[in-house]
């Protein structure tokens, strides 16, 4: 969950944690004549390359299952391979926390229902990773990549983890994050962990890979799993995905239930899937919604969700369409202005009107959302510790901050600042949080992207989803060229980010933007935009910037 205001190993855990912290293995800085990004030795590129199910959708994998080419175990013994040879050693991506040590177990027993002729879902026998603050009820740890938290094991599945066993998805590891979903304190860097270090960008290993689902983004992008269920607050969906080039889905909060996952915002906070595809997206979506009297918000979802999203997969999607621009990302990079030009000459010929946009939210919108978020953390953070049990290690979010205070490397980087505002708070009672909840919504809804999509007649809004990830920098912490992940996440409302192209080497994606419950319209442009353009492209691993 990404915050735009911030910007000894235990058993069957293959976390790194506080000893491989302190050797990271660091890329080596040279002069490059040329300016061009330097690429792996030449056996170490080609290991990256040699996956035999390289860039395999959902859909692949269930035609080879069937035709009995393939079984589960094979494929997931092979994943586990990949993470091991790739992201623990390799390119050394450190996306992974852990892997799951019962995956293989899992895997059989899949294999086996299939030779009786069954499946028990759309994501029967997919390797699935969970960003680490999900909660599995398994041999694995939920910590969102805390040290206070090293070996948390919480006394239920989230809502999700449910969901997608329920599909069939064998759940292989959980993802490393920011911490605390980037909203500890100031000059943070994504994608690092007390417990996990630095996740790092596939495409150019010294670039960041943005956050909060920083591994969850890498690892789909790089192949170490068929999809990654991320969360978001604001950008922590959308970001990751245009930084690793692939197709990332935030949904109407209410639509998926947060139980079980470590909370911000009450308000703003939803997982959502992170695929390669926009169909294997659609496919993951489905399969984890719902209603759940333990998450008050997915109420409202009632006779909204579909648990089959494939239907609006249409190559058309485009045609008849009347589209927003927000203009307000452009001119801050020229670049990424070509691409955004490309991509409405294109969305123009598929049949789509293209309306510029001046504003789509009112100033101070960001203001109210920082308000609500301090209130909610608190509240949501001290929650969560008292689902832990009475012999959780945290019991409290002051417990916490004293925790990081004693700890030689949670606050080795950055401080833990919005922990400290967040703890002064009241409760949700209180009249500040009410009115800057209420403001909020009239902001960011009636008086936002309601406003705008009603008096253009629109059916969706666009913008470049980011610009290409920056250096990452523990001393200066991220640098959000630009971005347009607010307005939706302010609102609840839903965002899909697809490849847009690629800038020197790195990625970029467009997001597509609407009101409540408009993921089926969504889909259809994100769709219509991914065949007609074929922007994604597989990463090199490049070991640095020039």
């Amino acid at each position: 969950m990404n915050n735009r205001y911030t910007s000894a190993l235990h058993p069957g855990r293959v976390h790194l944690g506080s000893l491989l912290f302190f050797i990271l293995t660091v890329a080596i800085w040279t002069t490059c004549a040329s300016c061009q990004p330097k690429a792996l030795e030449d056996m170490e590129a080609s290991d990256t390359a040699s996956f035999p199910y390289l860039e395999w959708e959902i859909a692949d994998f269930h035609a080879n299952y069937d035709n009995g080419s393939l079984t589960i175990e094979e494929v997931v013994s092979a994943y586990l391979d990949r993470i091991a040879q790739i992201d623990q050693n390799g390119p050394e991506l450190r996306s992974v926390l852990e892997v799951n040590p019962e995956a293989l177990e899992i895997a059989r027993e899949l294999d086996q229902m299939l030779q009786e002729g069954r499946k028990k879902g759309a994501l029967h026998g997919i390797p699935v990773l969970l960003k680490d603050n999900i909660d599995t009820y398994d041999a694995m740890h939920t910590t969102a990549g805390s040290r206070a938290l090293e070996g948390s094991k919480p006394l239920q599945d989230s809502f999700v983890a449910k969901k997608l066993r329920e599909a069939g998805a064998v759940i292989i590891g959980k993802a490393n994050l920011s911490e605390w979903a980037n909203f500890r304190g100031q000059l943070s860097s994504s994608g690092w962990s007390g417990l996990g270090g630095q996740t790092k960008n596939p495409y150019i290993i010294d670039r960041n890979p943005c956050g909060s689902s920083a591994g969850s983004g890498v690892a789909v992008s790089a192949n170490l799993a068929v999809l990654a269920i991320g969360t978001e607050t604001n950008g922590s969906i959308v970001c990751p995905s245009t930084a690793n080039g692939i197709v990332g889905i935030k949904p109407t909060v209410g639509l998926i239930s947060r139980s079980g996952i470590i909370p911000i915002s009450f308000t703003q906070d939803t997982p959502g899937p992170m695929t390669r595809t926009v169909r294997d997206a659609a496919i993951s979506l489905g399969t984890m919604v719902g209603l759940d009297p333990a998450d008050a918000k997915t109420s409202t979802s009632d006779g909204r969700y579909l648990t089959d999203y494939t239907p609006f997969l249409k190559a058309e999607g485009l045609k008849g369409k009347k589209i927003g621009w927000m203009k307000s990302t452009a001119g801050i990079n020229y670049k990424v202005d070509q691409l955004m030009e490309e991509a409405i000459a294109f969305m123009k010929a598929q049949g789509a009107e293209i309306i510029p946009l001046q504003e789509v939210s009112p100033p101070g919108t960001g203001s109210y959302s920082f308000e609500v978020m301090l209130y909610e953390y608190k509240d949501g953070l001290n929650k969560y510790f008292s689902s832990l049990g009475p012999d959780a290690k945290i019991k409290s979010l002051e417990e916490l901050i004293e925790f990081n205070k004693q700890d030689p490397i949670e606050l080795a980087h950055y401080n833990q600042h919005y922990l400290e505002l967040a703890l002064e708070k009241g409760d949700l009672s209180s009249p500040q949080y009410l009115e800057a909840l209420e403001k909020l919504r009239v902001n960011s809804q009636d008086n936002g992207i309601d406003k705008a999509l009603k008096e253009h007649g629109l059916d969706a809004i666009i913008a470049p989803t980011g610009s290409p990830a920056w250096k990452t920098d523990w001393t200066n912490g991220d640098y959000y060229h630009l971005g347009s992940s607010s307005p939706a996440a302010h609102a609840g409302y839903p965002s899909i980010s697809v490849p847009m192209g690629m800038i020197d080497e790195l990625p970029v994606g467009i997001s597509f933007f609407s009101t409540a419950w408009s993921e089926p319209v969504l889909i259809e442009l994100a769709y219509a935009f991914e065949q007609g353009t074929k922007a994604r492209r597989a990463p090199k691993f490049l070991r640095q910037s020039y």
